[in-house]
């Protein structure tokens, strides 16, 4: 059993919790997810399964879109709403042009440092392990990629909902957190929904208990998609059948050994393999300068 499940995680479970529930379900050790969900955070929460787990990395660089509701006039030391309030400035409303004119500028590459209530870790330890312990530790910035930044709609004079598409590492407790304090007033978010981990998105999501359904039912091949529905952007290489096996045993992948898709291709480039019958894994392609002709050399085999 390999491939990719598109969870829909309810709020109030941890993104752990949801792998032991897939491997119970499903009857298998190997699964795990990409792009951690905090437990009270909802959404889209892509989760590995057999050998698909080699595609985890993959899965975790895509983009991600969020919607949030961030509250303004309080803020708490874990930057949502289960924290202890640390500051309250009072504030009952907030004009919505104020908000819109703020989000302008957290577009594009931002510096952000992660919240210190985080799984992330700092000289081996996470850091929520020193926030228990009281401990102050400096956490370094880092570069995030702020795709689109927009607001939905004002929930209440002083909560509002937006949306961001975002790149991998983004938190958006801290964004909620650094919001705030550019409009001088304080902030926190008080939910969160991922709604698309690329390519996956929530519509198109399963909740657990559908999951569990459709293994009672014998139905997993309806919600259990292939692996390469990541690759698809990648351009198709087809294998004869004379190379197949020494290609699956790590050799090289030379023009001869091609059927079709050899043509076009450039060095550095990703390319998706298939066999006879479908899809095997991807390649990157490489120059043999000395001979002067280009090769592929398997990167990950699924199947």
């Amino acid at each position: 059993m390999n491939g990719i499940i598109s969870v829909l995680k309810p709020p109030g479970m941890t993104s752990h919790d949801v792998i032991s529930f897939i491997r119970k379900v499903l009857g298998i050790k190997k699964a795990g997810h990409t792009g951690t969900l905090d437990p009270e955070a909802a959404g889209v929460l892509p989760v590995c399964i057999g050998k698909a787990t080699k595609a985890v990395g993959y899965l975790s660089d895509g983009r991600k879109l969020y919607r949030a509701n961030i509250k303004f006039g309080t803020v708490t030391d874990t930057y949502d709403s289960y924290g202890k309030i640390t500051r309250e400035t009072g504030i009952s409303s907030i004009d919505p042009k104020m908000i819109e004119d703020a989000l302008e500028d957290f577009k594009g590459t931002i510096s952000q440092k992660p919240p210190i209530y985080s799984a992330l870790k700092l000289g081996g330890k996470k850091l929520y392990q020193y926030a228990r312990e009281g401990k102050q530790v400096q956490i370094p910035e880092r570069n995030v990629e702020i795709y689109e930044l927009k607001l939905i709609d004002m929930l209440s004079e002083n909560e509002a909902m937006i949306d961001i598409l975002c790149s991998k590492g983004t938190y958006i407790r801290s964004l909620c957190y650094d919001i705030g304090e550019a409009l001088g007033c304080g902030a926190h978010m008080s939910q969160l929904v991922r709604l698309e981990a690329s390519p996956f998105k929530i519509e198109d999501s399963n909740t657990l208990e559908e999951i569990k359904a459709a293994a009672e039912d014998n139905r997993l091949a309806d919600i259990i998609k292939s692996v390469e529905i990541l690759f698809r952007h990648y351009k198709a290489i087809i294998i004869k059948q004379s190379a197949l096996s020494s290609i699956m045993n790590g050799s090289l992948l030379f023009e001869q050994g091609v059927r079709q898709g050899f043509e076009g291709i450039t060095e550095n480039e990703r390319v998706c393999l298939y066999g006879e019958n479908g899809f095997i894994g991807i390649g990157s392609v490489y120059n043999d300068t000395g001979r002067q002709r280009l090769y592929i050399k398997t990167e990950n085999i699924f199947i």
